[in-house]
This record gives structure tokens, sequence and C-alpha cells, in this order.
């Protein structure tokens, strides 16, 4: 039977890429299967390895798109497909040229000795990619990355080693591995070995199988500490009028029902919570200007006999608005307050707005932009027995965010904490996003070793204990308010002590296998190659 021609064969490796892509976004949630992660990777390695750049190119954009289509779903479902295959489009780039860098520095290595460390550039690759589209452009968009669909996994206790980088490498190393493991397998059923691959080629591989496992090993083996002082929070879901962009058109029904919920919760005799903690956009009635809204707030507070974390839009300042939690004391009239540092651009402000008013009239839905916070927020609060601990409040996607979180949790002298996460998914209707953001959220937990209040206007919401585990998880669109005894703990986990170097540390090893290649390529093939070897392998579509 001929070989399939040229055309036919790119055609097949772009079927199988795009099938790679939608095999990945089965591992996040509502899926919930964190093994297809792996399966996803595995098969993208193989169906890049060995092309040339063009067809990288493609490759990894059929990936892309296979992947964040359906995972960002959520992302049009109020204001039309533009924005969401814009948005899917421009992550999917960064694949792309993921691709094009990983065959790019993998085809030196694959006519050699050194052969297995072509399967080892994948997991750097993905982290590089991630941390690039983590931080560009307009501060970048971290949502979606692998680490994120392993809140399930064997896996997630890395995060409190290395942070979501080292996640992410673990999951694609085993990919990877999975790709190496079914090529040799092949071997030895009677296909051909590659050419020149004795003797290094055994002992290299076996090394980096080790390497890719071990990070297993030690998840596995690892258990997540959880102890530390209780003490009793309640969060409040007040739900909105109806699910979509216009939600806050009612605005004061939303503040009121997170007013009522929380009188019907600690009305009464019983012993006070410590804090009470509303989401995101409680109050879009600025109640710094709007005595009602203050008059309300207060009510509420007066009647938990505690402190409540509020989330509100506030005018100012000039032409701005202002994303904040705004923290209510019991007898203290002007609340503290934290600024979100990290708006959402084309949601909450909108860059270049007469250049984009040109493709879309949606980007005037954000009639006002917010403003950008500058430091992170905590505010104390006082506990049984005397001793205080510190609320670290997050806004809506900031979770996602891996210095953010780091610089949050890590605040001199605020370490007896609980970090909450204040959201709104009203904007996304019924689909994957809350989960998405509560898996991130339950990663985070691992990663700081702290329990997390994560509260949403609309669900869903609940309590996430340091090892990642949850209670009182809510569904979507209700009415719900939870009483329940968070940890606090003040650990600095081996996450936060290394900060940033996973990604540095990958980038180094990239640029040590980019150096190797190139000193391969300038060396006689005979160097490198088995003396046996009369010819180089070719490698190519």
């Amino acid at each position: 039977m001929p070989a399939p021609s040229r055309p036919l064969r790119a055609v097949i490796r772009l079927v199988l890429a795009v099938v790679s892509g939608l095999l990945t976004a089965q591992a996040f949630p509502t899926h919930h299967g964190w093994w297809w992660a792996v399966l996803g990777v595995a098969l993208l390695s193989a169906t890049v390895m060995g092309t040339r750049w063009r067809l990288a190119l493609l490759l990894g954009l059929g990936h892309g798109l296979g992947f964040f289509l359906p995972t960002l779903s959520w992302a049009g479902v109020y204001v039309g497909d533009l924005p969401w295959i814009a948005l899917s489009t421009l992550e999917a780039l960064y694949l792309a040229v993921m691709c094009v860098l990983t065959t790019a520095l993998q085809r030196p290595l694959l006519s050699t000795r050194l052969r297995p460390l072509a399967y080892a550039v994948v997991p750097l690759s993905w982290v590089l990619q991630e941390w690039a589209r983590s931080t560009t452009p307009f501060g970048g968009f971290p949502w979606a990355r692998l680490a994120f669909s392993q809140a399930d996994s064997p896996l997630a206790p890395l995060a409190r080693f290395a942070g979501a980088p080292g996640l992410t490498f673990a999951v694609a190393a085993l990919g990877a591995l999975t790709h190496a493991a079914i090529v040799g397998a092949s071997h030895r059923v009677g296909r051909p070995r590659p050419l020149g691959l004795a003797p290094a080629y055994p002992v290299v591989g076996a090394v980096l199988a080790v390497a890719a496992l071990a990070p297993l090993g030690v998840a596995m083996t690892t258990t997540l500490p959880t102890d530390g002082q209780r003490v009793s929070v309640l969060f409040v879901q007040g739900n909105v009028p109806k699910a979509g962009l216009d939600f806050n058109a009612q605005r004061r029904a939303v503040l009121d029902n997170h007013v009522r919920a929380t009188v019907a919760a600690t009305k009464g005799e019983g012993t006070p919570p410590s804090l009470v903690v509303w989401p995101e956009n409680s109050s879009d009635i600025d109640p710094i200007i709007n005595l009602d809204a203050k008059a309300q707030i207060e009510l509420a507070v007066d009647t938990a006999k505690a402190p409540i974390l509020v989330g509100a839009v506030l005018d100012g300042p000039g032409r701005f608005v202002s994303n904040a939690s705004l923290f209510y004391r019991p007898g203290v009239e002007t609340p503290e307050r934290y600024v979100k540092q990290h708006p959402v651009p084309f949601a909450e402000y909108i860059p270049y707005r007469t250049f984009f008013r040109r493709f879309s009239d949606k980007v005037d839905l954000v009639a006002r932009d917010f403003t950008s916070g500058h430091a992170p927020g905590g505010f104390q609060v006082p506990a049984a027995g005397g001793r205080s601990y510190w609320i670290i409040p997050t806004i809506c996607f900031e979770v996602a965010y891996d210095d953010l979180m780091r610089d949050s949790t890590m605040q001199p002298g605020r370490s007896d904490s609980i970090l909450a996460v204040q959201t709104n998914n009203a904007t996304f209707g019924y689909t994957a996003e809350s989960e998405q953001q509560f898996a991130i959220s339950r990663l985070r937990a691992i990663e700081h070793g702290r329990s997390v209040v994560h509260v949403s206007t609309v669900g869903v919401s609940g309590f996430i204990s340091p090892d990642g585990t949850f209670t009182d998880k809510t569904t979507l669109f209700t009415q719900a308010s939870h009483l329940g005894t968070p940890v606090v703990r003040d650990e600095i986990t081996p996450s936060d002590r290394i900060g940033a170097l996973p990604e540095y540390v990958a980038a180094l090893a990239w640029l040590t296998l980019l150096a190797l290649g190139l000193w391969l390529r300038r060396r006689p093939a005979k160097v490198v190659a088995s003396p046996t070897t009369a010819r180089k392998e070719r490698i190519g579509v």
C-alpha cells in the first residue's frame, strides 16, 4: 500500500492536533477528567515532533483552537461570538508559536544519541508558553493553564512546592513521557529504532523518565497540612434578579438580596461569626456617597455583630470607577478598602477604545474604565480568644495571576490569614466559567497553604481547605448563606519561597537545549551519531 502523500499527511496531522486540543479541554471543569490533559499533550507532541516550522505553526493553531474554543465558550455567551473567537484565537497563537519553537529546538536532537532530550523540550515549552500568555498583552490572560485542570488530580499537591508553573511542567512531562513510551514500544515490536541512538540513548532516556515521574512520586507521598486556628466565617451568595450583562441594572435588588440574606442568617441570640464575606458587585451602588446604600450595609453589620467584607463599585477617581473590597467594622463609619489591581481588559476597561470600536460596538458596554489599585489588601479581623487574623481579598480574575496571589499571601505582618476570592459570575450565565474559577481557587489553597472563602454573587461559592478540598459548595443562580470554620494558617509554603523560580529555571533549561542544538548543528555527523550510521535520519513531512 503506497504511503500517503505529503499534503494528506499534513491534513492527518492537523486533524490529530485539533483532536489533541479537544482532549485537553476535557480536563477542565465541568468535565473534570484531569488525565485528558496528559493525553492531549502526548498527542500534540506526537503530531508536531519532526515537522517543519510552517506545519508546526498550523498544528499549534489547530490544537489551540480545539482547546480554547470550547474551554472559553463562556466568553461569548452574552456579547456574541466575536469576543469569544477573538480571545480563543489570540490564546491559540501562543500555542502555535510554542509548537514552532519546540520543533525547531527538537530537530538537531532527533538524529543523535541525545534524542530523548527532544521530549524534554515539551514540558519546558509549555511552562514558557503559559508564562508568556499570562503576562502579555495588557497584563496577560492566565486562564486555562494545564495546572488549573488538576484540582482533583494526584498531581495537585505539587502546587505546594512549585506553584502552578511546576504543576503545568509535571502534566506536560507526563504527556511527553507517554509519547516517548509509545514510540519506544513501537520500536520493540518491530519498527526500526531511530538511527544513531547507541549507547547514550537508553541512559539519557532513563534519566528523563525518572525526572518526569519524580513529581508524581512527590505528589502522591505528600500529606497536605490542614492544621490551624479555626474561626467562624459566614459567606453570603445573594443572587441577582436575572443572568446576563444587565444584572447590574437592578443593582439595588442585588444589594437588598445580600442584606436580607445576611440578616436572615445572623439574627437571633447565637454566637456571631467573626466575619461575613459578600461577593464582588454585591453593592454596585457606591456606599461611600450613597447614604441609602450605606445605611443598608450598616444594618447588615449591626445585625451580624461582625465585620462584613463587601464587594463594591466606587465612583472615581476622576473619570474612572473602582472595583473594590470594602471592610465594614461594627461601630466604625468609614470602611477600609482594597482596589482591584488588575482590571480585566475589554471587560473592565477598553484599551484603544476608538480602534476596537471599528470591530464591535460592544466595547461601549463598558461606559467608564475601571482604575487599577496599586497594592495588595488585607484587613485584620478580631477572633474569639483575643487572637486576630487577616482576611486577604482577591477580586474575580485576579485569582488566576501567580504574582498577585503570591504578593497578597506574603504581605509582611499579615501571615495569619485566610484568602477571600470575591467574584461575580452573573455575566457568564449557566456556563463552566464559575466552576473553572472555583478550581483555580482550590489550586491556590494548596499552593499557598491557606483556607479560601470563595464567594460569588450567583455561584458557585464554597469554603476551600488548605488541601484543596471544599465544603458548602453552592449551585448557580441560587441564594445561599453558609457558616463555616476555616482554619487560619501562617505558613510560608515552598512555592511562596521560590516565587517565579520555576519559570526562570525552565527558561534557562530551554536556552541550554538551544545552545546544545546549535552546537550539534555545527558538529560533523559522525561525532553525534552512531559509528555505524551511514546516513542521517530524515525528519519531516
